[in-house]
């Protein structure tokens, strides 16, 4: 995901000094990208709307799903964040190096059980489900199958963000081990597929625009992002890739959203947890930002959600085990570096 590093205020969007944190009207958010992409978006709009409401000003730090849990890590003997939002198992991450801390939301009971941490360091902000999107000016239907992209019209032309680094290329990997029924089988087709694999990306936001361009044919993402962005890439369509077995597949990929260990704002910090947890903030979620409202008394109907929920029809979702996929995280990724090597 995105490499870059935005800093904004809720009120406009400028850049703010650092210093800006020792005020006691500002609260501080590190997040992955996705939801403050286009005008409007969901994170400006609730940003705005939480400013007028408070008085709090939120000033907005953006970088891969990765990347602002590493930052949070490096600034742990000095936290300058109150809120962290990023992908798994990413936010899991987060919590077993303790740079979370314990908050239950003000309406904790309307977010399903499945969807907050046992030890209320996180909760689920908004579904989401890695996806591919292709060309459709170059191709003129989507591949069906992995193995699809093994032909050699596709050499040079595929993309996808970097396990690990990226929280979708973590989810590309974790898919293909799924797809091939084991991590070794997985690792044999990233092989392979390396042959027409342009190289690694630290961003996966920034494939739309090449796949949009015909620079790439086709490039992994996750629905909410690339939903969004279809109005500025008109080329782009999205599909699901299935296995040997025929049958595509995607899992639950949601933006979590908790409470930074030692957060110099704290109450501003749970203050804006609720606010973008509440029942009318929930509301835009599919509206605003093409994402699943968590709350369990939302129920969207608008065009958005319609197309989301088409997006998913004949898709098999299964679900990963976070606490295996974080302890085996790393291991993985060297297995994972290995088998593009050729070593």
């Amino acid at each position: 995901m995105k490499a870059k590093l935005i800093i904004a205020v809720a009120s406009a969007l400028a850049v703010v000094a650092i210093p800006a944190l020792a005020q006691s009207n500002v609260v501080t958010i590190y997040s992955a990208d996705g939801l403050h992409d286009g005008s409007p978006n969901w994170f400006q709009t609730e940003f705005d709307a939480f400013t007028k409401a408070t008085g709090i000003k939120v000033q907005y730090i953006e970088a891969g799903s990765g990347g602002v849990v590493d930052r949070l890590a490096m600034e742990k003997s000095n936290p300058q964040a109150d809120v962290l939002v990023t992908l798994p198992p990413f936010m899991q991450k987060a919590a077993a190096e303790g740079l979370l801390q314990p908050f239950k939301p003000t309406e904790w009971d309307k977010i399903p059980a499945a969807d907050r941490d046992p030890k209320d360091r996180f909760v689920v902000m908004m579904g989401n489900y890695p996806n591919y999107i292709y060309n459709a000016a170059v191709l003129k239907q989507a591949p069906k199958t992995y193995n699809d992209l093994l032909a050699p019209q596709f050499k040079g032309k595929i993309q996808y963000s970097t396990p690990g680094q990226a929280g979708d290329g973590t989810a590309m990997l974790l898919q293909v081990f799924h797809a091939y029924g084991s991590k070794q089988a997985g690792l044999a087709y990233m092989k392979k597929l390396q042959a027409n694999n342009v190289g690694p990306s630290a961003s996966t936001g920034k494939l739309t625009g090449l796949v949009n361009k015909g620079e790439l044919y086709v490039a992994n993402g996750d629905l909410q992002m690339n939903a969004a962005q279809k109005a500025d890439n008109p080329n782009i369509k999205i599909f699901f890739l299935a296995g040997p077995n025929g049958q595509p597949t995607a899992f639950s990929l949601p933006y979590y959203i908790g409470l930074t260990a030692g957060a110099p704002h704290s109450a501003n910090g749970k203050k804006l947890i609720d606010f973008l947890l509440s029942a009318k903030a929930q509301q835009q979620a599919s509206s605003l930002a093409y994402g699943f409202p968590v709350r369990s008394d939302v129920h969207p109907t608008d065009a958005h959600f319609k197309q989301l929920q088409a997006a998913l029809n004949g898709v098999e979702i299964w679900n990963p085990d976070w606490t295996t996929v974080l302890a085996d995280l790393k291991q993985d990724v060297a297995a994972y570096n290995q088998a593009i090597s050729g070593q």
